[in-house]
C-alpha cells in the first residue's frame, strides 16, 4: 500500500513538473514572436510642400515603432498621382490638391473610407530679401522679369498661382516672363538665388527660408481652396502598417508640428 502511494505521488508531481516547464515554453515562444516582429517599409509619396513637417513625423514615428521605416517619394502632386496610377509602389498619398486626390479615388486607388481632408495652407507672393524691383502686391508682377511658379498641370501652388493672377487680370500681362519650376521647393530656390525677381509658393514654404520675404497673400476667394488629402493606396502590401501610419498622421501630436510649420486644419 506504501508502496502503491510512492508510485501515485511521484506521478503526479511529474505532472506538476511537466505541465509547469510546458507553460514557461509557451511563454517564451510568445516572447520570441514578439520580439521579432516583421520589419516593414512603407512608401509614402507627398506633396514637396510637406517635407519639413513629414521629416519631423518620421523621426517620431520610428523611434516609437523600431519595425516601421518610413520612406517619402517628395513631388509636385500630380506628378506623383500618374505615378501610382501607373502602378508605382506606394502604401499612402498626401496631395497638395483635393483634384489630385480624387482622381486615385475615382481609379479605384484609394478607397474613399480611406482618405481624410487634413490640412489647408495658404498661397503667398515672395521676392528675394532684396526686392530690388519693389514688388509689394500681385498686381505689382507686371515690374517683375522674371516670377517663378510651379507648372500649372502638375503643381497644385501654381495652379491656384494661375488662378489668382486671373482673378485680378494679371495673367495675360506676365506669363510669357513666367519660369516654371517642377514644384513649390524650386519656386522658393529660384527666388531665393534671385534667378528671379519673385515667386508664388504656399505660406508654409516662405517661413523655412529667411532669404526670401512674404510680400501679398493671395485672398482665398480667388482660388480654389487648398486643401490637403491623404489617403492609403489600396494595394498596399503593408495595408495593417498603412493603416496605423494614417491614424498617426491625423492625431493631436502630428497635428501640432503641421501647425509649427505654418499649416492649418482643414476643418
Amino acid at each position: 500500500m506504501k508502496k502503491s502511494l510512492s508510485i501515485i505521488v511521484s506521478i503526479m508531481l511529474t505532472g506538476v513538473v511537466l505541465s509547469a516547464c510546458g507553460n514557461h515554453s509557451d511563454t517564451e515562444k510568445s516572447a520570441s514572436i514578439a520580439d521579432k516582429k516583421e520589419n516593414v517599409e512603407l512608401t509614402v509619396s507627398a506633396a514637396a510642400s510637406l517635407q519639413d513637417a513629414l521629416t519631423d513625423l518620421k523621426k517620431q514615428y520610428e523611434s516609437a515603432h523600431k519595425n516601421v521605416t518610413i520612406t517619402y517619394n517628395f513631388g509636385g502632386s500630380g506628378d506623383l498621382q500618374q505615378q501610382i496610377s501607373q502602378g508605382a509602389p506606394v502604401d499612402l498619398f498626401f496631395s497638395a490638391a483635393e483634384d489630385k486626390f480624387d482622381t486615385l479615388v475615382d481609379e479605384g486607388e484609394i478607397e474613399k473610407n480611406d482618405g481624410v481632408d487634413l490640412l489647408a495652407n495658404d498661397l503667398v507672393l515672395v521676392t528675394p530679401t532684396e526686392n530690388k524691383k519693389d514688388i509689394q502686391s500681385f498686381d505689382d508682377l507686371t515690374k517683375a522679369d522674371k516670377v517663378a511658379l510651379g507648372t500649372p498641370e502638375n503643381v497644385p501652388a501654381g495652379q491656384y498661382g494661375v488662378e489668382t493672377l486671373k482673378s485680378i487680370d494679371v495673367w495675360t500681362k506676365i506669363k510669357s516672363n513666367v519660369v516654371y519650376a517642377k514644384d513649390v521647393r524650386q519656386v522658393l530656390t529660384y527666388t531665393e538665388t534671385n534667378n528671379v525677381d519673385a515667386g508664388i509658393v504656399y505660406k508654409t514654404d516662405a517661413l523655412t527660408s529667411d532669404k526670401v520675404k512674404i510680400v501679398a497673400t493671395a485672398d482665398d476667394e480667388s482660388h480654389t481652396p487648398i486643401i490637403y488629402p491623404v489617403g492609403i493606396i489600396k494595394n498596399s502590401k503593408h495595408i495593417t502598417a498603412a493603416k496605423e501610419f494614417y491614424t498617426f498622421l491625423q492625431s493631436d501630436d502630428a497635428m501640432k508640428v503641421y501647425k509649427d510649420y505654418g499649416f492649418k486644419g482643414a476643418k
